[in-house]
């Protein structure tokens, strides 16, 4: 029976981004997948006679090392051709606010509800360009086992990034330290003075997030999810976001490495802590020398590996991280005569709004007031429903399906009267989809969410920030280790270079 060099368990873009980069090194590379296709969360998907949606992210781009390393433009990812689409904030009048890409538009928009903050705008988007950079040289930083087993060779890289926060100068430096652990409200405060604008920057800080902009650390999510998308809108893939994973698979494949679907893992084979391979649904066994995971760790350490084989003090951290997901979504196919601009649309009136919004994931309900994000490509229209709590307190999923689909045609019908005539089909995914379809625990799109006692060097638990495991051999490279959250690769890049 062979023996491969590694396993990855799960074709997501970071797992694939991992193998890829091991490949490439010439190494024996097998990625097992449990789904039909590759992709994980970053899938283009049919649902139908043109119906087909981007399933959960609306855009994202790899970082741009990782599409060069690997000469993804090569296995046909082309570089996003609308990528400078507007973010749009409805407003009940119709004068909605414009964050067009261009930032004399934006400033024009910005104008007719203040003119001291349309002043303001140049600067602050020359200050989110800086943490953008800090931010993207962090996550390329392998965070050393603080508080254990410190290892200087990897201290070297935390050292290195504070070196080039220091270089900012001490008063960009300061803004990023100090915009870390605030929330997404005191951290527009601080720039701008108009209701409007500063929700419609603020929400940025929650999407994805079971947070609210008045959450500690939301600051911090509003950077990352800033520099994820490279900007306040996403970044829109041609063809679809499925493209990504389609690049990672087909270099994957040109490197030596292997992909096989429809192929879950049912356990990870361990032998007095140390990784031995693993057992498939179907009972299959298959050795490798290691094995990565692109699971979550809830499901890598609990389900895969089981809690007899790990420390206890290990598996307690590990049934103490907090996923809590949030997220549903709702694809409209339409007969085009939705109305809706295109860019990346927002119901974010106020800060109030947007916090009222996640009190309803707070006491594990469903907002009526949600805060909503919408995409179109065509006739579909994709509407990121928040705030809409995984394990709900008096009610089941499988009643409520139906009312999360009514509550974001009628909360987008209000600015959009035609958008309910146009629609011809509608597909829902609830948080019990993500985690049933998409092997995310509580529907969790971050694999943990990213909190201040889950980030830098302490994702996904403290002592355990570098990729590496209690069990010899087993390695995380999925989102839920630094680096992770949204789409960019930073964590199976990392990975791969943990163990090149």
């Amino acid at each position: 029976m062979k023996t491969y060099d590694f396993i990855i368990i799960g074709a997501g873009h970071n797992g694939l981004t991992a193998a890829a980069y091991l490949a490439q090194k010439g190494r024996t590379v097998l990625v097992l997948e449990r789904r039909e296709n590759p992709g994980g969360q970053v899938v283009t998907e049919s649902f139908g006679d043109g119906f087909k949606v981007d399933s959960l992210h609306a855009g994202g781009s790899l970082h741009s090392d990782i599409i060069k390393d690997l000469k993804l433009t090569s296995f046909g990812l082309q570089p996003s051709s609308d990528s400078r689409q507007p973010f749009v904030s409805l407003q009940t009048d119709s004068n909605h606010l414009v964050f067009d890409a261009d930032p004399s538009r934006a400033s024009e928009s910005i104008k007719r509800f203040s003119p001291g903050d349309a002043a303001k705008w140049p600067e602050f988007l020359d200050f989110m360009k800086k943490t953008t950079r800090f931010i993207h040289t962090a996550y390329r930083t392998i965070m050393p086992r603080l508080p254990v087993d410190f290892d200087l060779s990897e201290g070297k890289g935390l050292a290195k990034l504070g070196l080039d926060l220091r270089m900012m100068g001490g008063k960009d430096m300061m803004r990023i330290v100090r915009g870390m652990p605030m929330t997404a409200s005191e951290f527009v405060d601080e720039w701008f003075e108009s209701e409007p604008v500063r929700a419609a920057i603020a929400s940025i800080g929650i999407h994805g997030f079971t947070l609210g902009v008045m959450g500690a650390g939301t600051g911090y999510t509003l950077m990352h999810n800033w520099a994820n998308r490279g900007g306040m809108a996403h970044t829109r893939v041609p063809g679809g976001v499925g493209k990504i994973s389609e690049a990672l698979a087909a270099a994957l494949k040109s490197f030596g490495g292997e992909l096989r679907t429809n192929a879950e893992v049912k356990n990870i084979l361990v032998d007095t802590f140390t990784c031995k391979g693993v057992v498939l649904a179907n009972g299959e066994e298959i050795s490798a020398k290691s094995v990565i995971s692109a699971a979550d760790p809830k499901h890598t350490f609990l389900s895969l590996v089981g809690a007899m084989n790990l420390p206890p003090e290990f598996v307690w951290h590990t049934q103490s991280i907090k996923m809590r997901g949030s997220v549903a979504k709702v694809h409209l196919l339409t007969d085009g005569k939705h109305g809706i601009p295109e860019g990346t649309v927002v119901l974010a009136p106020s800060i109030r709004y947007l916090e009222k919004a996640y009190d309803a994931a707070k006491y594990r309900r469903i907002s009526e007031e949600p805060y909503l994000q919408v995409t179109t490509s065509e006739n579909v229209v994709s509407i990121h429903f928040q705030f809409a709590a995984f394990a709900l307190k008096d009610s089941s999923w499988e009643k409520e399906r139906k009312h999360v689909e009514d509550l974001a045609l009628n909360t987008l019908g209000k600015y959009f009267p035609n958008l309910k005539s146009s629609v011809k089909n509608v597909k829902s995914l609830i948080p019990k989809d993500l985690q049933d379809i998409y092997g995310l625990t509580e529907g969790d799109l971050n694999h943990g969410q990213l909190m201040l006692d889950q980030f830098l060097f302490m994702r996904p638990i403290p002592g355990w920030s570098n990729h590496r495991t209690p069990i010899d051999n087993l390695y995380l490279c999925g989102s839920g280790v630094h680096g992770g959250g949204g789409i960019s690769g930073a964590s199976g890049r990392n990975a791969a270079k943990v163990l090149s």
